[in-house]
This record gives C-alpha cells, structure tokens and sequence, in this order.
C-alpha cells in the first residue's frame, strides 16, 4: 500500500523534501514584506487597476525570491532582465499586432525565447509579458512607459527588499555569488564511492530550506561527474 502511494506521489511530483516551521514562517513573511513595498510604490504610481495587475506578477517574483532565494531563476539578473525584457515584448505585441489572443500568446512565448537567449529566465516574467498585452485601456495607454514605470520601479524595490531580508539570515546567500572553485590535484585512483538515494535524501533533509533540483536529478549529474575521466590536476 506504502509503495502504491509514493508510486502514486512520484507520478505527480510531489516533492518529499521537508524544511522547519521556522523556515515557513520567515519565507512567508519576506513574502508579505516585498509585496508590501510593491504595492505601496505601485499605489502611488498608477491607478488601483493597473497596481493589481503588478502585485499579481511580482507576487509570483516574491515566491522565487524568498521561498527559493538559492534558486537560478530567483538571481538579480533573472528577476532584473526576465522582467524588463518580457515587459518590453509584451507591450510591442500589444502595439504591433490588433489581435488580442494572438498578441497574448506571442508575448509569453516570445518572452520565454528572449529569456533563454539572455540567460534570465524568470517565470513571472511571462506574466508581465501577459499584463502589457491584456491589462486594459489604461496599461495600453501608458505604452513603452509600462517597462519603466511600474516594471522597472517594481523590480527594483522587490530586489532591494528580497536583498535585505535574506541578509538577515546567516544560511541564505543572496544574491547566490558564483565563485571559482580552486584547483585541487587528485592524488588517488580510486572511484568516488555511490551516493544511495537513502543518503542523498538525509542530506536534503538536512539543509532546511527548498533545494529546486530534484534527488534524481542531483543522483543524475553526480553520476555523469564521476564516470568521466578526471585529470591529474584540476583544470579550468
């Protein structure tokens, strides 16, 4: 029965990993904290229609950003250029083509392709593209200024904040700074020993917080990492 269900589990991807109460609870209220500053910026700016529109994108920033601030998608540059360059599509989709769905369909999908190109991809990104195009008369009316003023302003201030916060937080590195690992030799011949999944889901366990790579997934690269053949020395 046990098997039937995780069978069932893994079929949906449910996601097994577990993080303390303590880490729901300063997500959550980083969460609260961004959109917070979002709204206000944006109340002050725009008429309460087009601030509504807004707060439902960056809300779906606010996830990454707190929930998952180690993720790839939830980086500066993700949140920064994943915005700005969706909004720009989305308002010359809006401009460019009379036909609302067609204009709708190709802001996303023309979104998610500049992303890719840029090396941005943040997913609300879509959903910014989306509100250029269908937010109504009044995003319509502000044109190309809808990059700037609220996306720009709102990217900014969501930034700051998700900066801040997760710098509270001795065990959040944010922004996740990638830095060279240094040379090491290897002085040995022997394999690297197999990691079971057993073992790999202690160690998730142990990290309290949401890791958005899956354990097969980590299983996978380990796998092709040690079953190539390594140098002598370490090379860049």
């Amino acid at each position: 029965m046990n098997n039937r269900i995780n069978n069932i589990l893994d079929l949906v991807g449910f996601n097994r990993q577990t993080v303390s109460h303590k880490e729901r609870l300063i997500t959550s209220f980083g969460g609260f904290c961004g959109i917070l500053g979002v709204y206000f910026v944006s109340d002050a700016l725009l008429h309460a229609q087009a601030t509504a529109l807004m707060v439902a994108s960056m809300g779906a920033s606010a996830v990454l950003l707190f929930a998952v601030p180690h993720s790839a998608l939830a980086q500066p540059w993700n949140v920064m250029g994943g915005h700005l360059i969706s909004a720009l599509i989305g308002v010359s989709c809006a401009h460019f083509i009379p036909d609302i769905l067609l204009a709708a369909a190709l802001s996303v999908g023309c979104a998610i392709a500049a992303m890719h190109y840029l090396r941005c991809i943040h997913p609300p990104g879509g959903a910014t593209a989306l509100s250029a195009v269908i937010g109504g008369p009044m995003v319509h009316e502000m044109g190309y200024t809808y990059v700037l003023q609220p996306v720009l302003i709102n990217a900014i201030v969501i930034l700051g904040i998700a900066i801040v916060f997760n710098a509270l937080f001795e065990y959040y590195r944010y922004p996740a700074l990638h830095t060279k690992a240094s040379a090491q030799t290897i002085v040995h011949d022997d394999h690297y020993p197999p990691i079971a999944h057993a073992d790999l889901v202690y160690a998730l366990s142990q990290i309290d917080t949401l890791v958005t790579v899956s354990e097969e997934d980590l299983l996978n690269i380990y796998e092709l990492a040690t079953g190539r053949d390594k140098p002598a020395s370490g090379q860049d």
